[in-house]
């Protein structure tokens, strides 16, 4: 027997959370075809895995790579961190369907919501679809490293329904319902994976409106879920109104809806650092839905599994003066004019005296000082409270604004602090390490393919292997648990049962890692987006190959000129033993 890959002598982590063993796993035509103890007449490409992991390829359910994977071949930061599958059209934001004069409402929700420069957008889409069919097109005729899958997002859809009324969050008549209930029969029938729907307060447009969806009633979000229905089924992706109203009653209205029709319900979770926990309550209304369903989990909540947050410096959207008029004075000098003007006495006390102005709320979230932290070479995700700026300025005895001045220009201007706004409760990252426990808590939130200048989450695998997995001294999970949470789980989630473990006829998408040497380098910025545009990238040492599809797309973490990604149309069966 031949093959084209044959990856021998590793330590095979199954996915499915069994004992990792050492063996061969043998690939021919995209597909594991032997795993074991494996005898070849020969292969095209043979890895000696001695000593390493041998994992399923990791499956993201939080990513906004729409753009991304229109005008790049390579979806990184996530398959820089073993991602082989990555889930776009999250918080019902996205590219399609859209004519050609409302280009410019999308533009203003996804630079608003996703921090994606409206420029790169202008300059990297080409606009060749309308419909959503026809943006699936777009993304299949694509080449890239990695498979993308695709909700359909509900502003895009509203827009492309009502029009102006549909940005005005208007209600939806009868008529209008009736189409958005089509054409979501016809994008799962296309292939959608399901629809994507947010009402968080802080997404708002870059003009400072709330997203088209943000309101939108019941009647439209059952519309839309039984035209999912209609096309045969997918997932319902929910961002709720957290910081305004809790998970009641948004949320309770999303699983009523989801009950009625028969569909599951994936969601955002976020654990508070300060204040009355608002998980358990959501927890228990997924305890209950499920309860219903019979059969589950039919609905999941998707955690990160370190703080969900911002970075912030000199040279990103966002830092504590960013709003400040004085501030704004200089912001557009280079970098190192600016630094220079920052050193003047003069010019420190003038911005340290000054107050903010009007902007994006997530703005504000950069003086919660004693959530703010330095991040550095060996970036820190649970950090000790005494190292956050609230603490170093106490111990100073200056003001919170002046240490985070300072520290601003610290590495010439250079420096980056985390901004960890949310899931360190207790100071420590023990209730999300339970939470992830969970048959009903999974994986998720990375937000790939946005928050550019503000977020690079997408690292999240990474951390989790190497973190939770090997370096925290409570609360650990095994190698085999670990790898379960990044590949079968959300494959299940997801509906892409041809993914997602070890085994023979399934997507041969493998991970050999260096579990020992794993670890994540400090984010830098990149000028590589359309129009030179500006994002944050991460990359890591100890993955040694990543496979999609049989084919070694990275090495070392070099990648390769493979670009086997694929566009994954609906759910997926798992393979017929044979």
């Amino acid at each position: 027997m031949t093959y084209d890959l044959l990856i021998h002598n590793g330590t095979i982590v199954d996915g499915l959370g069994g004992e990792p063993h050492v063996g061969d796993v043998a690939v021919r035509d995209g597909v594991i075809k032997a795993v074991g103890s494996v005898t070849a007449d020969g292969a095209k490409r043979e890895i000696d895995a001695t000593g390493l992991l041998v994992t399923p390829g990791f499956v993201d359910l939080h990513t906004h790579y729409d753009g991304q994977a229109i005008w790049s071949d390579r979806l990184t930061p996530s398959s820089a961190h073993g991602v082989t599958t990555a889930v776009v059209g999250n918080c019902g934001v996205g590219f399609a369907p859209c004519r050609h004069e409302d280009h410019d409402v999308l533009v203003d929700v996804m630079a608003g919501v996703e921090d994606i420069p409206g420029v790169v957008m202008t300059d990297g889409l080409p606009w060749t679809w309308e419909t959503f069919p026809e943006y699936l097109d777009a993304l299949e005729a694509g080449r890239r490293d990695i498979d993308v899958a695709a909700y359909l997002p509900h502003s895009p859809l509203r827009v492309y329904v009502m029009g102006q009324r549909g940005a005005d969050r208007e209600p939806a008549t009868a008529a209008d319902l009736a189409r958005m209930r089509a054409l979501a029969k016809e994008a799962i029938e296309v292939g959608a994976l399901g629809f994507a729907s947010s009402r968080l307060t802080i997404h708002k447009t870059e003009s400072g409106s709330p997203i088209p969806s943000y309101d939108a009633a019941r009647e439209e979000i059952e519309a839309v879920a039984r035209g999912v229905v209609d096309g045969g089924g997918g997932l319902l992706q929910f961002v709720p109104d957290i910081p305004a109203g809790g998970y009641q009653p948004v949320l309770q209205t999303v699983f009523d809806v989801a009950e009625d029709v028969g569909l599951p319900v994936t969601f955002t979770l976020v654990v508070a650092n300060v204040g009355d926990p608002t998980w358990p309550d959501a927890l228990t209304m997924v305890e209950k839905a499920n309860k219903k369903a019979g059969e589950g989990p039919f609905f999941t909540a998707q955690l990160l599994p370190r703080p969900i947050g911002l970075i912030i410096g000199l040279q990103l959207s966002a830092n504590p003066f960013v709003l400040y008029p004085s501030y704004r004075e200089i912001a557009d000098l280079p970098l190192a004019e600016r630094v220079a003007e920052m050193r003047k006495p003069e010019v420190r006390a003038r911005i340290l005296a000054d107050k903010p102005g009007v902007g994006h709320p997530i703005l504000y979230v950069a003086q919660a000082w004693d959530w703010i932290f330095p991040l550095g070479d060996n970036p820190n995700y649970e950090p000790d409270p005494a190292d956050s700026i609230g603490a170093r300025a106490r111990a100073r005895g200056v003001n919170p604004m002046e240490e985070a001045y300072d520290r601003l220009l610290d590495d010439d201007g250079h420096a980056m602090l985390l901004v960890a706004t949310s899931n360190l409760e207790n100071s420590s990252l023990d209730t999300v390490g339970k939470l992830l426990r969970r048959d009903d808590v999974v994986l998720g939130l990375g937000d790939g393919g946005a928050h550019y200048g503000m977020i690079c989450d997408a690292s999240y695998s990474t951390y989790f292997l190497a973190h939770w997995a090997r370096d925290r001294t409570s609360g650990r999970f095994s190698v085999a648990e670990a790898v379960r949470e990044l590949t079968s789980v959300p494959a299940r989630v997801a509906g892409l049962a041809d993914r997602g473990r070890i085994a023979v006829g399934y997507k041969a998408d493998l991970n050999v890692i260096d579990h020992a040497a794993l670890r994540l380098h400090k984010p830098v910025i990149r000028h590589d987006l359309p129009a030179g545009g500006r994002r944050l990238d991460q990359t890591a040492e100890g993955y040694v190959a990543t496979v999609v599809s049989g084919q070694v797309i990275a090495e070392h973490g070099v990648p390769t000129a493979a670009r086997p990604g694929k566009l994954v149309r609906g759910r997926q069966t798992a393979p017929v033993p044979r």
